[in-house]
C-alpha cells in the first residue's frame, strides 16, 4: 500500500505544482522543492518521486513564463546578446515568487524546517541563489546540469554559520552542449570559498541526469 498521494494544485497559489503528500504531515516533515530547466515543466522532475522518502512532502513548481521554444521558463533568455543574456527582472521575480510559495506551503501544512531543494539547469540556477542568499531557510541542495550565475548571486548571505550548514550535491554531465561543464566547475571555488559542502560529481552525459547520477542523487538525498 502506498503511503503517500499525488496531487495537482492549480488555482490557490500564483505558481502551478505538483505535490506529494505523505499521509502523515506534521512540524518536522521534510520538504522538497523541484525547480525544472528552461523549456520544461512541473512534470520532469515529479518523475523522480517513487525514489524519495515517502515520508517526505514534495513539491514540483511549474515556471510562470512560456517559452518560445516549449514549456516554461523560470526567465527568459536572449542567445543572440551575451551582456543581456539573462533578464535578471524576471529572475528576481522568480526567485520571490518561489520563496512566497514555499512559505505558503509551509504555513498550510504547518511545516517549520528547512526545506531541501532540487534543480535541474535554469532551475538549479535559481537553487543557488535561494540557498545562498538565504541559507538559514535550506539543508540539502542538488544542483543538476547547472552553475552559479554571479549575476544572480549579488546578495550571497553573511551568515556563516548557516552557509556551512548547507550541504550541496552538484552534477554534470561531460559531454553537456547546454551549459558547459568548465562553468559549472566554476561552482567549487565558490563553495570552498563559502566553506560550504559540497560534492560535484562529473558524468558520461550530456545535458541530462544518467542512471549512475541518478542513483547518487537518491543516496546524497536519503543520508
Amino acid at each position: 500500500m502506498k503511503k503517500w498521494e499525488t496531487n495537482l494544485y492549480i488555482c490557490f497559489m500564483k505558481l502551478h505544482y505538483l505535490l506529494r503528500k505523505p499521509y502523515t504531515i506534521d512540524e518536522n516533515t521534510r520538504l522538497l522543492v523541484m525547480l525544472h530547466g528552461y523549456g520544461s515543466n512541473e512534470e520532469d522532475l515529479f518523475s523522480f518521486v517513487p525514489s524519495l522518502p515517502e515520508n517526505w512532502l514534495v513539491v514540483s513548481f511549474r515556471a510562470p513564463i512560456l517559452s518560445s521554444y516549449g514549456g516554461y521558463a523560470w526567465y527568459n533568455i536572449n542567445f543572440t546578446d551575451v551582456d543581456q543574456f539573462i533578464d535578471m527582472e524576471q529572475a528576481e521575480e522568480a526567485l520571490k515568487e518561489i520563496t512566497s510559495n514555499i512559505q505558503d506551503i509551509q504555513q498550510e501544512y504547518g511545516i517549520s524546517g528547512k526545506t531541501h531543494l532540487m534543480g535541474f539547469s535554469q532551475g538549479g540556477i535559481l537553487s543557488y541563489a535561494l540557498a545562498l542568499r538565504n541559507p538559514e531557510n535550506y539543508q540539502k541542495i542538488a544542483i543538476l546540469s547547472a552553475y552559479p550565475e554571479l549575476k544572480i548571486l549579488q546578495n550571497l548571505s553573511r551568515n556563516t554559520k548557516a552557509l556551512q550548514e548547507l550541504d550541496f550535491f552538484i552534477s554534470h554531465g561531460m559531454e553537456d552542449g547546454v551549459i558547459p561543464l568548465d562553468l559549472a566547475r566554476t561552482a567549487a571555488e565558490l563553495l570552498e570559498d563559502l566553506g560550504i559542502h559540497f560534492s560535484f560529481r562529473e558524468y558520461m552525459s550530456g545535458h541530462s541526469v544518467n542512471q549512475k547520477n541518478y542513483i547518487d542523487l537518491m543516496s546524497f538525498l536519503e543520508r
